[in-house]
């Protein structure tokens, strides 16, 4: 074969030039560009990329994660560039960290990893009875994530030694005791104060502007006066309810699915029990723990001699706060509601049958089984439409995976309409006449929501969309749920003309020299006062605080606050921007009451706050060290 190839170049030169230049012919090299998009690189590290396509598959992730966590969570809050920023930011940091982590040579023994392994949560609820891990539930875990244990204990290891990297800095912190006192001393001191704000609203009537004057300042600020920019747009959406529309079950598959999973259509066994707890954690010394074991089987003895009375025993001995009211009553459970030796012994009993004393990691149970309900075997009539639904569910998940991939290649490569991709997959054409390309309370009332997603407008509003009169791409707006439009008409942004906005042209006038007036009365106050400290006729004097503002805004407090006070009383100025300008006069420091009491958390978080700084400064210093580089906010939302 590599004899032919060899001897025959110029003949396999011709074929290749036949397999490649038809595909450049109907996608053109623009296609191959946008295809190669998403390997672009949107930050580097040492010489190491991190690609756009990278970042979109870490923020995915993170989001299906919150999602899992959180259900009601409202997954739009992460689609914008700053939530994207978030996730590169966290990757570079992880890039960071293991690039130091070489460097440094840190290495992770197996004792350590052991160590980390054991004190997972995840892991340690698989140890078997005896103390051991056990290695399938162990391997089924990891495998239910796409890994397996070397996968994952490598990426433990690498975790491990990236933690050192900062660790180091962290823990070397020294917290003094001095350093403290004097920080949180700063921090909550207080001071006495004259307050006087120059407010626009003061200025606005006197302001009385000419037609002139109003014109030059619209032909100033053009921008404050546009049109949006905006679009007449169609689309298609393909998402799982479509799909499922597409899957037809006969009754025979229903019914097979039926007999095959008669059992777990049942349901479980559940049971009922009561208990009597003796509260005794597994840390417990075990000279205590033989004591209460001792009090246990004195009660056992009485409920076995007046079984009738368990209730009563239970609320008079218990200590489960969440039962002991109710006579024990635990109401029915199934198995893997209950600890391990709870749930052997309480699936064991007979109805009315009391336990002997049941040790668990809580304490010493006596257990009471009070009623057994057993599964009930459905009807394939009363369980033939769930089924159905169930299974038109299970095979939309799988086949949305195939259709997404079809409707994605269609949009792109017949990228002059979107009638292919209705006629196909038997979708309606949605239209907007009028879409913002910026979201605003405007757009409010636009449904679906989607249609002010970021990452949607910016494919709309986009050169290939609106010059080029492409299909945009399939857009992931939502879990499952893809779109792709096309653009029928654009409408650039334009500015009005005056005579349509003169009215907001006069306030936005008005607004603008109240503050300069406000500004500038406050300055040249300011300036008379530091002249002359004794002629103010100020508001009578009040003491403020980080923790008592007095109602001023933290601009004021903090201005009153930092300014050195060696020779009061002292004046600062404070632009306050839309709200005016302050100036203030500084009198007296107060003596510091508050802070002899008890401060230990806020010592503590000082602590905290310490280590992280130092953290930082150390992980800033190593960005410079790798060079990192990344893209503009606004330029990694492709």
């Amino acid at each position: 074969m590599f004899d032919f190839v060899r001897k025959h170049t110029r003949i396999m030169q011709f074929l290749l030039f036949l397999l490649i230049f038809p595909s450049f012919v109907l996608f053109g090299i623009d296609g191959y560009n946008r295809f190669l998009d998403k390997g672009e690189a949107v930050a580097n590290i040492d010489g190491q990329k991190i690609t756009q396509s990278e970042l979109d598959n870490a923020h995915r992730n993170e989001v299906e994660r919150m999602r899992a966590s959180m259900p009601n969570l409202d997954s739009k809050m992460f689609d914008s560039p700053m939530a994207k920023l978030g996730t590169l930011e966290r990757l570079v940091r992880d890039r960071v960290m293991r690039v130091a982590a070489e460097r440094l040579n840190l290495q992770v023994s197996d004792q350590r990893l052991a160590n980390a392994l054991a004190q997972n949560p995840a892991i340690s609820t698989l140890r078997k009875p005896d103390g051991s891990l056990d290695i399938d539930k162990y391997k089924d875990l990891l495998s239910a994530q796409g890994l397996t244990p070397e996968s994952f204990e490598s990426q433990m290891r690498s975790d491990l030694a990236t933690q050192q990297v900062l660790s180091g800095v962290s823990n070397s912190v020294i917290n003094s005791a001095s350093l403290v006192e004097s920080t949180l001393n700063a921090y909550y001191q207080k001071r006495t104060v004259q307050i006087v704000k120059f407010s626009p609203s003061d200025f606005m009537s006197g302001i009385k502007p000419t037609n002139d004057e109003l014109n030059a300042y619209y032909q100033s600020h053009p921008a404050l006066f546009q049109s949006p920019e905006q679009a007449a747009v169609e689309y298609v959406v393909l998402d799982l309810p479509t799909v499922q529309k597409s899957i037809s079950l006969s009754e025979a598959d229903i019914k097979t699915y039926f007999e095959q999973n008669q059992s777990k259509l049942a349901g479980l066994e559940q049971r009922r029990a009561s208990h009597i707890l003796f509260n005794a954690p597994k840390d417990m010394a075990a000279a205590e723990k033989e004591k209460i074991k001792v009090k246990a089987l004195e009660v056992l003895a009485q409920v076995k001699r007046t079984p009738d009375q368990f209730a009563g025993l239970a609320k008079q001995h218990s200590q489960d706060p969440g039962s002991a009211n109710k006579g024990g009553d635990l109401d029915f459970f199934a198995r893997g509601a209950m600890v391990k030796p709870f749930e052997d012994v309480a699936f064991s009993l007979s109805k009315g049958q009391i336990s002997d004393l049941v040790e668990s990691d809580f304490g010493f149970h006596i257990i009471k089984l009070i009623d057994v309900k057993l599964p009930q075997m459905p009807t394939f009539e009363s369980s033939k439409a769930s089924i159905e639904s169930d299974l038109k569910k299970q095979q939309s998940q799988k086949k949305f995976a195939e259709f997404a991939e079809q409707f994605t290649n269609l949009v792109y490569e017949q990228s002059d309409s979107l009638k292919p991709v209705v006629d196909k997959f038997k979708l309606p054409l949605g239209t907007i006449e009028s879409l913002n390309k910026i979201p605003s309370a405007n757009n409010a009332g636009i449904q679906p929501a989607w249609l002010q997603n970021p990452k949607f407008l910016s494919a709309v509003f986009s050169v290939d969309s609106i010059e080029k009169k492409h299909n945009t791409e399939a857009i992931e707006v939502a879990p499952s749920t893809l779109v792709a439009a096309r653009v029928r008409e654009y409408r650039p942004a334009k500015t009005k003309d005056f005579s349509l906005v003169r009215e907001q042209v006069e306030l936005l006038y008005k607004r603008d020299k109240a503050e300069s007036l406000a500004k500038k009365q406050g300055e040249d106050k300011l300036a008379g006062w530091k002249a002359n400290p004794d002629s103010p006729n100020l508001p009578a004097p009040t003491v403020i605080s980080r923790e008592k503002t007095k109602d001023w805004s933290q601009k004021v407090v903090e201005a009153a606050l930092r300014a050195p006070l060696k020779d009061a009383p002292v004046f600062a100025g404070v632009d306050l921007g839309a709200e005016g300008y302050a100036v203030i006069k500084i009198l007296k420091i107060e003596p510091n009451d508050t802070f002899s009491t008890d401060r230990t958390r806020e010592k503590a978080q000082f602590g905290q706050w310490l280590a992280q700084t130092e953290s930082l400064a150390y992980y800033n210093y190593l960005k410079e060290q790798f060079k990192v580089t990344t893209k503009p906010l606004g330029s990694i939302e492709k």
